[in-house]
C-alpha cells in the first residue's frame, strides 16, 4: 500500500498526498487530471488555452474519469474570468487556483460557493496579499520552475513564504521525488507542486517525440529567455529559441501578429477581448505594448511543441528538473513512487536521531 502523509494540504482540499499537478497550458488536460486525481493527488486542469464551453466540456471530463477532487487553474486577468468562476461553481469543482493574483471580490465568490481558492505566486508580498484577501493556501514557484518564472531561487523564496504567512504553502520550482517533498516539508511547505514531473508521463498527451527531447535535455539545456512573450521564460534551448534570441523588433512583432491571429481563432475571443485582457496584463507592470502584444507568442508557440509534435517550431516550457529525469512513469507510478521514497527519508532521518 502507498503511503500517506496527512498535511495541511490533504486536509483543506481532500486528497490522500501532498502533491500538486500544475496548470499547463495544453498540457493539464482531462486525461493527465484525472490520472493525477485517481492517483491520489491534486490535479489542476489549465483553462487558458480553452474557450469558456471547452472548459465546462473538460470539467465534465475529468468527473466522468474520476470521483476524487480536482482543480481548475484560471487567469486572473482574462476579461472572461467572472464567467470562468461561474463554470467551476456550477460544475462543483473543489479548487480554483491561478496564475496571477486573482481580486479579492473573485476569491469572496469562489469561496462562498465552497470552492478552495489556491493562487499561484513568486514573491512573499503577492503570498501576503492574497492571504489577507482570504486565499486558502498558495503555491510558491522558485525560479529552478517552467514557464514564466522569477530570480528568487525555491530555497530562498519557500522559507520567506512560510514565515510570512499563516496558511498552507504549496513549494514548486526543483521538484521531482520523494526526497524533495521531504524537503519542503522540512522548511514547513505542506506539499509540492510539480510540472515537468507530470508532464514527463505516460498519461501526459505531449507528443513522444518531444518527451524524448525532454528526457535527452542535461540540467544546461533548460535556459530562460525573454524573447517569447517579453518576461522572464524558462524553457528548453533548441534551435528555435537561439533563433528568437537572435531575431530583431520588426521580425518578432510581425510573428507576433500572426500568432495572435491564431490564438483568436483558436480561443473564440474577439480583438476587443484580447486588447482589453492585454491591458489588464499591462497594468500595474513596467511592459511596454511591443511586450504585450508579444503575449500572444506563448500560447500558440507552446502548442505547436505540445500539441502539434513540432518542437523545431515551438517553444517548450521546462523546469530545471528536466535534466534529472530519465523516465515515463503513470501518475499511478510516479505518486506511488514518490510517496514511498519521501516514507523511506523520513524513516532514515528518524533511525538517525
Amino acid at each position: 500500500m502507498t503511503p500517506t502523509l496527512e498535511t495541511p494540504l490533504t486536509e483543506l482540499v481532500g486528497v490522500r498526498h501532498p502533491v500538486v499537478q500544475t496548470g499547463m497550458g495544453w498540457v493539464a488536460g482531462p486525461r493527465l487530471v484525472s490520472a493525477t486525481a485517481n492517483a491520489g493527488a491534486l490535479g489542476i486542469l489549465a483553462s487558458a488555452t480553452m474557450t469558456a464551453g471547452q472548459l465546462r466540456a473538460a470539467v465534465r471530463e475529468v468527473k466522468s474519469r474520476t470521483a476524487a477532487p480536482f482543480g481548475v487553474n484560471l487567469r486572473a486577468d482574462a476579461g472572461d474570468a467572472r464567467e470562468r468562476v461561474r463554470i467551476i461553481i456550477d460544475e462543483g469543482v473543489r479548487v480554483a487556483s491561478f496564475a496571477l493574483a486573482p481580486s479579492r471580490e473573485l476569491i469572496a465568490e469562489l469561496k462562498d460557493a465552497g470552492v478552495v481558492v489556491i493562487p499561484s505566486i513568486g514573491a512573499r508580498r503577492h503570498a501576503e496579499k492574497v492571504a489577507a484577501w482570504g486565499a486558502d493556501a498558495v503555491i510558491v514557484q522558485g525560479g529552478e520552475g517552467g514557464g514564466h518564472t522569477g530570480e528568487v531561487a525555491t530555497t530562498v523564496l519557500l522559507p520567506q513564504v512560510v514565515d510570512a504567512v499563516d496558511i498552507p504553502v504549496v513549494a514548486a520550482g526543483g521538484f521531482y521525488d520523494g526526497r524533495g517533498l521531504v524537503a519542503a516539508l522540512a522548511y514547513g511547505a505542506a506539499g509540492v507542486a510539480m510540472g515537468t514531473r507530470f508532464l514527463l508521463t505516460s498519461d501526459s498527451t505531449v507528443p513522444d517525440a518531444v518527451k524524448a527531447r525532454y528526457l535527452a535535455a542535461s540540467v544546461k539545456d533548460v535556459t530562460v529567455t525573454t524573447r517569447v512573450d517579453g518576461l522572464p521564460h524558462r524553457m528548453l534551448r533548441t534551435e528555435l529559441v537561439a533563433g528568437l534570441e537572435k531575431s530583431g523588433r520588426v521580425a518578432s512583432l510581425a510573428r507576433a501578429v500572426r500568432h495572435a491571429a491564431a490564438f483568436r481563432r483558436i480561443s473564440g475571443l474577439g480583438w476587443t477581448r484580447m486588447a482589453r485582457d492585454g491591458l489588464a496584463m499591462k497594468h500595474g507592470k513596467d511592459l511596454t505594448w511591443s511586450q504585450v502584444l508579444l503575449a500572444a507568442n506563448t500560447p500558440m508557440m507552446l502548442k505547436s511543441a505540445m500539441v502539434d509534435g513540432r518542437p523545431e517550431l515551438g517553444v517548450m516550457a521546462s523546469g530545471q528538473v528536466a535534466g534529472l529525469i530519465e523516465d515515463l512513469p503513470s501518475c499511478a507510478e510516479l505518486v506511488e513512487r514518490l510517496m514511498t521514497e519521501a516514507d523511506k527519508v523520513l524513516g532514515d532521518l528518524r533511525g538517525q536521531g
